[in-house]
């Protein structure tokens, strides 16, 4: 059976570069490179390479890099950090109602902390209005925290604006940018982030290792306590071979992204083109343009999001949901439900994340087996005309128009 991967935003494969670099810290260099004797010294290099290559396609130092288990531990180092820190000069903190779960269960657990959190709106395209964010801030107000990217609907915020915005009231900026790195540009120096977030497996390196990005002069308290690594900003043994990766994916990232982003983009234009043509009662879910090159998330109406996936999976299709993180949840999508998205399209809501080593004749494969399984997914539901004409939008008892 042919299979197809298309669920880019929750897992890469790890690229063949990378592995290969990664297999001699596995096998001959094992030392720990906080070690003085040889096994160590042979091993710090390598580490601080890799700084070096995560720092350059952010456009930061190598010495404002932090290594990092993974995208979660960077938003709550930098959202906790900042809250701890700062925390004799206010506790408001301002996020958006479609951050990832990294952030926004952080932002709830320090509520109970007695932090006060503004979650900011979004409108029906999933975008933010920058006059809502700037009303928010207050004399108390310590962070602003938004994603560069979504994950579900690829959506790219404007964040050179609200870093002007945080820089203009002096109000300290974080951007998760776990979906954002190595699919677009991502410059921290121009967009006046003071911390930002990288996660390793979502650009072709392993689970596991991550980056936090954090401004020099950026008073932070650790999340985990131990020992000196990291400068004493994060303690525990080093993943060499894990940073190692992360860092050759970062460099190919600088290669390449450019070229990628307009091959897999033109990809994913013919998936949707071909959705819209041969399927009636879509609705794409996100901004029509400001949206990452290799995402699209649209809902199926009358269907189940879940029953249209097992459906892929019998096909040897990878899609998604939403979030992988949010895997096993009932409930529609927060992202959806914040965009007023009707809680039965959010239940049909469906990912396609691209990825450079999809090809035409995947997305053609697709569309060959993607209307027959919805029609047969709709002559099935009780929501579906199935005597005459199938419902509209409005006359449909339950789903709404949005």
């Amino acid at each position: 059976m042919k299979r197809i991967y298309m669920d880019n935003n929750a897992t890469t494969a790890v690229r063949p570069e990378v592995l290969d670099a990664m297999l001699p810290f596995f096998r001959d260099h094992f030392g720990n490179p906080s070690s003085v004797h040889w096994a160590g010294r042979a091993v710090s290099p390598a580490v601080e390479k890799a700084r070096e290559q995560v720092a350059r396609l952010v456009n930061c130092s190598p010495a404002e890099i932090v290594f990092v288990s993974c995208g979660s531990e960077g938003d709550n180092h930098a959202i906790k950090g900042t809250a701890e820190a700062l925390r004799e000069k206010g506790n408001h903190i301002i996020a958006t109602s479609v951050e990832h779960p990294a952030v926004l269960n952080t932002c709830q657990a320090l509520e109970k902390q007695g932090f006060v959190v503004t979650y900011l709106p979004v409108d029906r395209d999933g975008m933010l209005d920058l006059q809502d964010l700037e009303a928010a801030i207050t004399d108390k107000t310590i962070l602003i925290s938004v994603m560069w990217a979504n994950n579900e609907t690829g959506n790219i915020f404007p964040i050179e604006e609200i870093g002007a915005i945080a820089k203009k009231h002096k109000v300290r900026f974080h951007s998760d940018a776990v979906q954002a790195v190595g699919k677009i540009p991502v410059d921290v120096q121009a967009a006046g982030v003071d911390l930002l977030v990288i996660s390793g497996h979502k650009l072709g390196a392993p689970k596991g290792v991550g980056a936090l990005y954090i401004r020099r002069g950026t008073k932070l308290t650790p999340l985990i306590h131990g020992g000196h690594q990291e400068r004493n900003r994060r303690a525990g043994t080093h993943n060499v071979p894990g940073i190692v990766g992360l860092g050759v994916a970062c460099e190919l990232a600088a290669a390449e992204q450019g070229s990628h982003a307009e091959k897999i983009r033109a990809l994913r234009d013919r998936l949707e083109k071909g959705i819209f043509e041969q399927i009636p009662e879509v609705k794409l879910n996100g901004h029509p343009t400001l949206r990452l090159p290799n995402t699209l998330n649209v809902s199926f109406a009358y269907i189940e999001g879940e029953s249209l996936l097992l459906n892929f999976d019998m096909k040897g299709i990878a899609a998604s949901s939403g979030s992988a993180c949010t895997s096993g949840s009932l409930e529609p999508s927060h992202v959806m439900g914040a965009m007023c998205v009707d809680v039965v399209l959010a239940h049909s809501s469906t990912r396609f994340s691209l990825g450079p080593d999809n090809t035409e004749e995947d997305v053609d494969y697709i569309l060959e087996v993607l209307p027959p399984i919805v029609q047969r997914l709709r002559d099935m539901s009780p929501l579906y005309n199935r005597g005459g004409q199938p419902m509209t939008c409005e006359t449909c008892p339950i789903v709404k128009k949005c």
